[in-house]
């Protein structure tokens, strides 16, 4: 139903080590670091704790302003990657505190495994955002419908200020345990808002 916030706990996805290393600026193998990531995977995997907000909203465009539904923009970007949508699914996700307690933790006492912590929340989650995407696609495929790629505040033109109306319309904090600070930062850190566009095209 549209405008209706549903939950979604995940189980944590597949792990990708390749994407971990990217993310830590590792390039190519690194069988030197393969002890100490191993070591930190297992460690974070007892705390991540994955879960997902959303709501479907009908998207309209005048020529200059998008009307999403929860709020109206003149990002250009976004009106761009939404060409064409009839309807959009507005989310948030998170891996939870747990990341963040680790990176805190280590970085007063090995820099290193900080960043590897780091590097492993970034990968956890890209990882959630993908499951919840193909989830998504899943859902459309057997309506004929497809689905755009996910478009977050702060990319291109869209301004993170729009932050507030999506914690307030999908009520992050309640939902999903997370927040935002005056700065429009999150808490967790490890979290992502965005907008995927549905088209009939």
């Amino acid at each position: 139903m549209e405008n209706t916030v549903y939950t979604k706990i995940y189980a944590p996805p597949h792990l990708n080590k390749r994407e971990i290393l990217r993310y830590a600026g590792v390039r190519g193998d690194a069988p030197e670091l393969e002890a100490l990531i191993d070591a930190c995977i297992a460690e974070a995997e007892r705390e991540v704790a994955c879960k997902v907000c959303f709501a479907y909203f009908s998207v309209k465009s005048d020529g200059e302003t998008l009307d999403l539904g929860f709020t109206k923009t003149n990002s250009v970007h976004l009106r761009k990657n939404l060409l064409g949508c009839e309807s959009i699914v507005l989310f948030a996700a998170t891996v939870g505190l747990g990341i963040d307690r680790l990176i805190t933790r280590y970085s007063k006492v090995s820099p290193v495994k900080a960043l590897i912590f780091q590097a492993i929340g970034a990968e956890r989650i890209e990882s959630l955002c993908e499951v919840f995407a193909c989830d998504v696609q899943k859902e459309c495929d057997e309506s004929g419908l497809t689905v755009r790629p996910r478009f977050s505040p702060g990319y291109g033109d869209l301004p993170l200020e729009i932050q507030k109306e999506i914690f307030a319309v999908l009520d992050c904090p309640r939902k999903i345990g997370l927040s935002l600070n005056s700065s429009l930062l999150m808490s967790p850190t490890k979290s992502v808002t965005a907008i995927i566009g549905i088209t009939s095209e």
